[in-house]
């Protein structure tokens, strides 16, 4: 029998699983995790929940008898996994295996939505994982000390327009952009690694003639049709860390639909990176 003040937490890496188990917590919830195996902090052990139940990333049906025996109706998923992860090293279960067979495509939407079809069939919904930290999805305007240069600006726009094409294809959230041309698309390596990428692009071309801009501006989007139930985009301070080394000024994301984890923190490193971020 489902109790109405349990919640399911899906736990992937960062911190985000952690701000979620506190603000669940915080209002009411017993929480049960699962945690993966593959990307899960281990101190999310020691974070207060009910129970903390450790799953392979391939152990969909393990992850659906663990929710119904703890009385779990209600779920939410939490923290990246990596694109990658899924299509390498894991071995799929029997549920899983059949998943992904029926996919037409295998991105992030269609993997994540099919996962949550068949929770859904087995009496567990998927509810939005920003619900419960509407505090700290970024707010519209300039959050950093300095505003983008005239440059910056361009660059914004043209990585919007990109980034939203992309977006339409479910390939990745983030593009990096120097002097209006894209140096690098996010596909399944992750943000901080597309970043990181970028800097590499314009490292190689140090010493010889380029007419491109040294520095770069960061763009990450929520996707079109963003499903606020999973790959919400996120940035903490290993994005702030990634831009720095990488040579990356700006950074713009979408208000309202793009979580800041440790956002204090997030702004002082910016500001003293000289890195500015907006969120439009």
């Amino acid at each position: 029998m489902a109790s109405g003040n349990k919640l399911g937490l899906i736990a992937g890496n960062g911190k985000f699983p952690f701000l979620v188990l506190e603000a669940a917590r915080a209002q009411g919830f017993e929480v049960v995790v699962a945690a993966i195996k593959e990307e899960a902090f281990p101190e999310i052990e020691s974070k207060g929940a009910a129970s903390v139940h450790w799953l392979s990333l391939g152990e969909l049906s393990k992850l659906i008898d663990t929710f119904q025996r703890e009385g779990v109706a209600r779920a939410v998923m939490a923290g990246q996994v990596k694109h990658k992860q899924i299509f390498s090293s894991i071995k799929p279960d029997w549920r899983l295996a059949k998943l992904l067979l029926s996919l037409g495509t295998r991105n992030t939407d269609s993997l994540l939505g099919g996962v949550a079809k068949v929770l859904a069939d087995e009496g567990i919904m998927l509810e939005n994982s920003t619900a419960l930290l509407e505090p700290l999805l970024a707010r519209a305007g300039v959050l950093t000390r300095r505003a983008p240069a005239e440059p910056e600006r361009k660059n914004i726009e043209y990585g919007r327009a990109v980034a939203r094409r992309l977006g339409e294809y479910d390939i990745g959230q983030t593009v990096v952009i120097a002097e209006a041309a894209c140096l690098a698309v996010e596909a399944m390596e992750g943000t901080d690694a597309t970043i990181s990428r970028a800097g590499e692009i314009m490292r190689s071309m140090e010493g010889e003639a380029s007419t491109l801009e040294r520095s770069l501006t960061v763009v990450k989007i929520a996707k079109p049709a963003q499903d606020m139930r999973f790959d919400v985009p996120v940035v903490g301070l290993a994005t702030i860390e990634a831009m720095k080394q990488a040579g990356a000024s700006c950074l713009a994301v979408d208000a309202g639909r793009c979580l800041l984890l440790d956002g204090d923190a997030v702004m002082r490193a910016a500001d003293e990176a000289g890195i500015c971020i907006i969120a439009e």
